[in-house]
């Protein structure tokens, strides 16, 4: 690699030290990181903020500011607190029956949706469970988490990545649906098994809460039902955009941006009121931490570290998966996991090409969607959804440290890709 390259490394490097280790805010130090990887030329403008391969993907950060103003509307209809009593209620007061709905409830809708728009709608509902059964909220919010980038894996639409691998590869919606889908719900079976001894502190029960919750009406939470009503209709005609953008021709950001900006339309509130409500440090650390890792792109590293990979098994498809499938899983859990697949899919094609193509090969790329989706779960800054449930709970006062988070998901991204080894191989080199 060129002197560059090794400068970016280093920078890189000692911001991610400073995110771990919090001595400076993340926001300034991705920030600090962007403007020196800038001032040093190792990415520059065109790159940072034109470009789709090594630049702020504007994509997230719009989608994000869309559904951020949806969620803001509807926080002030009571219908957060409205769906909190109600799962409250469905466990009766227990903690634990309470967070394996919402693990479920996240991972089959992020299954469907963008995962971090899924954690944007359940975190506000899993505060106030928690507020009113006296509970600490930092266990839930991070099995929410874990839960949504396990069940984003599952399908062509769940996680950015598998965007772009179906984009390269030629995979449809019902192959992810086939072979990602069944491995993701059997891998959400052991997060809750994981959950129940991890978290096990966290599930104190409160006789007295419970009782009082128990005998709350939902349909008092509610403060203005006509606003719900037009909420929900907003919402749902965002989501099902979502999922026929190709049809539609508009970017689930457009889509995102255009549903929120209607919605503060209809609503008639304040717009200042609901801006707010907006995570905007999590959005600058997102455009921060994609020029850093940008910076590293333009410069050939990750580059290198992908070839290096894949050269060192000498072509073999076996051991190639493998150290595919780990690989990804460890660059994913430091380096944003959207510009990662981006680097690798054109060497995952030239693999699959020179096995003649042959429909075995395409494990390659399966090995590419697991490795890198599951690896954004073992860091606080491996995936979007992360970043911003860490933003959603430091607002609320429940700061998630980088290595409270990293504590548990590194247990749940080791386990999830050690159960992919026998999965990929009894499925594509077995039977």
């Amino acid at each position: 690699m060129s002197a560059l390259a090794w400068i970016a490394v280093c920078v890189f490097v000692a911001a991610y030290v400073l995110i771990a280790t919090e001595k400076i805010n993340r926001v300034a130090v991705a920030l600090g990181g962007a403007a020196i990887m800038l001032a040093l030329g190792a990415t520059d403008a065109e790159h940072a903020f034109f470009s789709e391969e090594s630049g702020i993907d504007w994509n997230v950060i719009f989608l994000l500011l869309g559904m951020m103003l949806i969620v803001g509307v509807l926080k002030r209809t009571g219908l957060f607190e409205y769906v909190a009593i109600w799962a409250a209620k469905k466990a009766r007061g227990r903690p634990f029956p309470i967070m394996v709905i919402l693990i479920v409830v996240t991972g089959v809708v992020s299954a469907a949706l963008d995962n971090v728009t899924t954690v944007l709608l359940v975190a506000p509902v899993t505060l106030l469970v928690c507020d009113r059964l006296g509970v600490p909220p930092v266990p839930f919010l991070i099995a929410e988490v874990l839960a949504s980038n396990i069940g984003g894996t599952a399908t062509l639409v769940g996680d950015p990545p598998n965007i772009i691998i179906a984009s390269r590869s030629g995979l449809t919606f019902n192959d992810f649906l086939s072979v990602l889908a069944p491995f993701a719900a059997i891998v959400l079976v052991v997060l809750v098994l994981l959950c129940r001894i991890m978290f096990r502190r966290a599930f104190r029960y409160d006789a007295e809460r419970t009782a009082a919750v128990m005998a709350l009406r939902e349909r008092d939470a509610i403060r203005d039902p006509r606003l719900v009503v037009i909420s929900l209709g907003v919402l749902v005609a965002v989501l099902v955009a979502f999922t026929l953008h190709t049809l539609l021709g508009l970017e689930p950001s457009v889509v995102a941006l255009l549903g929120g900006l209607l919605l503060l339309a209809l609503s008639r509130l304040d717009a200042t009121e609901i801006a707010r409500d907006v995570e905007w440090p999590t959005l600058v650390f997102f455009a921060g931490l994609f020029v850093m890792v940008g910076g590293l792109v333009t410069t050939g590293v990750i580059d290198e570290l992908a070839r290096g990979a894949i050269d060192a098994v000498g072509g073999e498809l076996e051991p190639a998966t493998m150290l595919l499938l780990w690989a990804s899983a460890g660059l994913s859990a430091i380096v944003d996991n959207i510009p990662y697949v981006a680097t690798m899919s054109p060497i995952v094609a030239e693999l699959v090409n020179a096995s003649g193509g042959l429909d075995r090969a395409q494990v390659l790329w399966w090995a590419l969607a697991i490795g890198a989706d599951f690896g954004g779960n073992a860091t606080a800054v491996g995936a979007s959804a992360n970043v911003v449930v860490l933003g959603i709970a430091e607002r609320a006062g429940h700061k998630i440290t980088f290595w409270g988070f990293t504590k548990y998901g590194l247990i749940v991204t080791v386990i999830s890709v050690a159960l992919a080894v026998p999965y990929l191989w009894l499925r594509f080199f077995t039977f």
